[in-house]
């Protein structure tokens, strides 16, 4: 039977990982659950050792996509689940990304969330990713920032380093589809914390905006674009 493992990623997220893991460890399937502390300032990785098989401590921020990277390659399950730390209760749906891969359809599975109550910021950083990966690829994500994923370990280990940053996602999804693999677009009802219209939420927006229009650089730097 295969194995799971389960990453999370987390950042100054005392006030929502323990919820998180409490839900991942009473209602998903998996060989092990590992949370990778990314340089933070508050008792995330305290509290999250209370539940997890595995705390990892970067000394400092490094990024999304190194906390990731350094806790996959820790793991040992055959399918390696990424899920967010602030998902909490909503985390128990998790192992829907993992059914698809274990019946065969994909090689890697990605949550379409529900729509948000209410509309924030302008849709520029979901729009630049969503058209990058089409151009790149051919293929047409309906969430193309969507960090709650599973993936077969294989596939993982045949790729080059996943992106540093907030471009890990669209980094993550072009190089699976361009080296040949079936990704599968999967509607689970996840909720999480929301960046508000607030200087906040566009400084961090247009944060991710940039990281992204890099990222894809990078990615047509590496190959031709699909007309």
């Amino acid at each position: 039977m295969k194995k799971v493992s389960i990453v999370v990623p987390a950042y100054n997220e005392a006030s929502q990982i323990l919820r998180t893991l409490r839900a991942i460890r009473l209602y998903i399937p998996h060989q092990e659950l590992i949370v990778v502390d990314d340089g933070s300032s508050d008792n995330t990785m305290e509290i999250a050792s209370e539940l997890a098989d595995l705390v990892i401590r970067l000394p400092i921020n490094r990024g999304k996509g190194i906390a990731l990277q350094t806790g996959w390659k820790q793991s040992r399950g055959d399918i390696v689940m990424l899920l967010d730390a602030d998902l909490c209760e909503s985390a128990r749906f998790g192992f829907r990304l993992a059914d698809p891969i274990l019946e065969g359809q994909c090689d890697m599975s990605i949550a379409v969330l529900p729509q948000p109550m209410k509309r924030v910021g302008l849709g520029m950083a979901k729009g630049l990713a969503r058209t990058g990966i089409r151009m790149l690829t051919g293929f047409t994500p309906v969430s193309p920032l969507s960090g709650q994923r599973a993936i077969r370990r294989e596939v993982l280990s045949s790729l080059r380093s996943l992106d540093k940053g907030f471009g890990v996602e669209v980094g993550l999804t072009v190089d699976v589809l361009r080296a040949g693999y079936r990704v599968k677009e999967i509607p689970v009802q996840f909720t999480h914390r929301q960046t508000n219209n607030d200087w906040r939420g566009y400084y961090h927006r247009g944060r991710e905006f940039v990281a992204i229009t890099r990222t894809l650089g990078r990615k047509m730097g590496e190959g031709l674009w699909i007309r």
